[in-house]
């Protein structure tokens, strides 16, 4: 019996590899959120609301708008915005609010540390599954606009692996910066910098409107890089340039991974 218990906790406590440790994250989210499948569907019915009440309604009043050399319909200007936008926000709900309650209150991690679990297992494995929910709710949200007839070339079969990097973008970078929380009420800074960016990130009209000042800026956001990528894939309207968003998504969300991992050795672990 002892030589049983003994090759027991032997393999219990053999490192896992990447892979193997991430699976078994993901998996443990999918428990969670099994019974609560309407948490994932109201959060993917608020981009949808936004495309039929200012994409549709509003787009009977405006005529299109120019994109990259062609002019397209409004409602087709403003989908793939708020694709990227649906990417973010599925994203932003497990790396925020999700995040810090298992951090801070119910002691989550302290509890997987146990395990042959590491810091970074619990980084990778908790931004997977937020990038997860984000690339649901946007392969979902395509569903609706090849439904209405808001895409017009087949690179759009990419937008889901796009929305993917958006997810991993703001998963990585919200992340880190939730592991500086120190209460509930520090998430007003969240709100504060993610509806402004919602709403000015060349979701709803060009960024040429802009100055030139504030031009700059929004084109640094994480959600513009994502809107812009979005709908050049919808629209076909494919550059060299799509390869600047990518590489831009893909560091924010490497920084944001190691970010985590640091911050999470100091906070568990010292």
């Amino acid at each position: 019996m002892s030589f049983a218990t003994t090759s027991l906790a032997r393999a219990q406590a053999r490192p896992l590899a990447a892979g193997e440790a991430t699976r078994l994250l993901v998996y443990r989210n999918y428990l969670a959120y099994r019974r609560a499948w309407y948490i994932f569907v109201s959060g993917f019915l608020e981009p949808v609301f936004y495309l039929f009440s200012i994409g549709v309604g509003v787009g009977q009043l405006v005529t299109g708008f120019e994109f990259n050399g062609q002019t397209i319909p409004y409602a087709e200007f403003v989908a793939p915005g708020m694709l990227a936008a649906s990417a973010m926000n599925g994203s932003l709900l497990d790396a925020t609010f999700n995040f810090f309650f298992k951090l801070k209150y119910n002691k989550l991690f302290d509890q997987m540390l146990a395990t042959p679990l590491t810091t970074m297992d619990i980084a990778r494995g908790e931004l997977s599954w937020s990038l997860l929910r984000g690339g649901i709710y946007s392969a979902a949200f395509l569903l609706v606009m090849v439904a209405m007839d808001l895409v017009s070339s087949w690179w759009a079969v990419l937008v889901v692996p796009a929305a993917l990097l958006i997810g991993l973008a703001f998963g990585g970078i919200c992340m880190a910066l939730t592991t500086w929380m120190r209460s509930w009420q520090d998430f007003e800074w969240v709100n504060l910098a993610v509806i402004p960016m919602f709403l000015f990130s060349a979701t709803f009209f060009p960024v040429e409107a802009y100055p030139a000042a504030v031009r700059w800026v929004v084109e640094i956001t994480p959600l513009y890089r994502g809107v812009v990528l979005c709908r050049e894939l919808t629209t076909g309207a494919v550059t060299w340039a799509s390869a600047v968003s990518v590489a831009y998504l893909v560091a924010m969300g490497v920084v944001g991974l190691l970010v985590v991992r640091r911050r999470l050795d100091k906070l568990l672990l010292t």
